[in-house]
């Protein structure tokens, strides 16, 4: 772990610097996980070892609820499962996510130690829990935790005190990372890292985390240039919200006042908060009042009608409250970006691709102005509208998004990882369709309608449409 060093960051604790000059795109450190578990909601949809998603997987036949790609990775997962397995058998009911976790860390540890590699920086026990900074029902949450662990605890395993089992879950709660899927496009899990629990919190920060090479390996990679001795910080939370809302999120969460300059400038709150001039003519309050309120409660039912697969009237809801937003919110307000957003991965998903595509076209304009260039959400967002696009024959469009996406994919994900590599192939397909349409619009539109005929849709775009699929399909 020569490129870091830990320091003493005042308020914050401790924190991790770069001991050398990083550019943007390098990865710092990479780092496997302590310990790891599947959420619950998606134990039978993806693989327990490597988390990939599959459609037919093989359950463990002796605790019948394990589930893996194959045999293969039965196998490279039975000693990580193995203890599980029997405490799942014995109590005939299977623990929530956190308490698996807990569990596994603790095997862990009685396996092999609290340091498991020369790189580990700090231990699960030297991690902050912030157990005696938890409201009432943090602190009932935790003890009803702390009762099914130790109820699902082998006798035969080392025992533990009750404060170290808190511990643990205090730990847990404020340090875990989500992990994704294959593609980087699903959160399918958690997982402990000690390292990267040392990376403080920046609303705009310098790196961004991404897992990478399969297996739930982490890697931290540099967003912008970073100097040597310059702190190295990530964000916990979304930059997508008002300061006030991010610092009550992160308050809640992890235990912390946030003064980033983000927060105590208030910075990017103007935009998130828009609202539209017409002709140099501004809505009343009472006008902004009126359709806060209702896309609030337009936003609570377009959830509840996506929950429930109710697509269409998911696109209903989007465009009776974009209507009512028109006139009165910018196109950079938090409301209105989320029904955008949903609006065009609702109307993607059921095909209705130039619809979807003129959403996505504004909902990207505006992320644009929010978040920073280099920025993992950011590039997303124009790699679903730059595909919407593609879809929707904007070939034009759709490939200088695609293009932007790449260039910041390069850096947030780095070449390896699946989605850029599935996006360098999409890249080069919409590169070869815009040149026959700069050539000859007529052969490109003819050549485009006897594909939809035979192909409805590439099997790169599958990429996409599976994300949006399985977005959709939560519940």
């Amino acid at each position: 772990m020569e490129n870091v060093e830990v320091f003493d960051a005042l308020n914050k604790g401790r924190g991790l610097r770069a001991t050398k000059v990083f550019k943007a795109g390098d990865v710092i450190f990479t780092e496997p996980s302590f310990a790891a578990v599947v959420f619950d909601s998606l134990s039978q949809q993806v693989c327990h070892t490597c988390f990939r998603h599959q459609d037919k997987l093989h359950r463990c036949s002796q605790c019948r609820f394990a589930h893996y790609c194959d045999r293969t990775c039965q196998r490279a997962g039975w000693d990580e499962h193995k203890q599980e397995c029997a405490a799942i058998k014995k109590c005939s009911k299977v623990p929530n996510e956190t308490i698996r976790l807990a569990a596994r860390a603790l095997w862990r540890i009685e396996k092999d130690g609290s340091i498991v590699s020369e790189g580990q920086l700090t231990t699960l026990d030297q991690l902050e829990d912030h157990v005696a900074d938890m409201s009432a029902d943090g602190l009932k949450e935790l003890k009803g935790n702390v009762h099914n662990f130790l109820d699902y605890w082998p006798h035969s395993s080392q025992q533990h005190e009750v404060d170290r089992v808190s511990h643990i879950f205090g730990v847990i709660k404020c340090n875990a990372f989500t992990l994704s899927d294959q593609r980087g496009l699903q959160a399918v899990g958690v997982g402990l890292f000690p390292n990267l629990s040392l990376v403080n919190h920046n609303c705009l920060p310098n790196c961004t985390v991404i897992l990478n090479h399969g297996r739930y390996v982490s890697e931290l990679r540099a967003q912008e240039r970073i100097s040597q001795g310059e702190e190295l910080t990530v964000s916990y939370v979304d930059l997508l919200n008002v300061s006030t809302d991010r610092q009550q999120l992160l308050k809640q969460q992890y235990f912390f006042d946030c003064t980033c300059e983000c927060c105590s400038q208030h910075l990017k709150d103007d935009l998130m908060m828009a609202i539209k001039e017409v002709n140099g003519k501004k809505p009343s309050d009472l006008e902004v009042k009126e359709v806060t309120q209702l896309s609030l409660k337009a936003l609570e039912k377009i959830e509840k009608a996506r929950v429930e697969g109710n697509y269409h009237e998911v696109v209903n809801l989007c465009k009776e409250c974009l209507e009512k937003q028109e006139l009165v919110l910018a196109d950079t307000h938090l409301y209105k970006l989320r029904v955008l957003s949903t609006a065009s991965e609702v109307l993607s998903y059921l095909h209705y691709f130039s619809e979807a595509a003129d959403y996505a076209r504004r909902m990207v304009e505006g992320y644009m102005k929010l978040y920073p260039p280099n920025n993992a959400q950011l590039g997303m967002a124009l790699m679903r509208a730059g595909v919407t696009h593609w879809h929707a024959g904007q070939i034009e469009v759709g490939h200088s998004m695609i293009c932007k996406a790449y260039g910041i994919l390069m850096i947030t994900h780095g070449p390896t990882h699946s989605i850029t590599k599935d996006l360098e192939a999409i890249r080069t397909q919409t590169e070869v369709e815009l040149r026959l349409f700069q050539q000859n619009k007529d052969a490109y539109y003819n050549m485009r309608e006897t594909a939809l005929k035979k192909v409805p849709m590439s099997a790169m775009a599958e990429v996409i449409q599976d994300s949006i699929k399985k977005l959709f399909r939560s519940k």
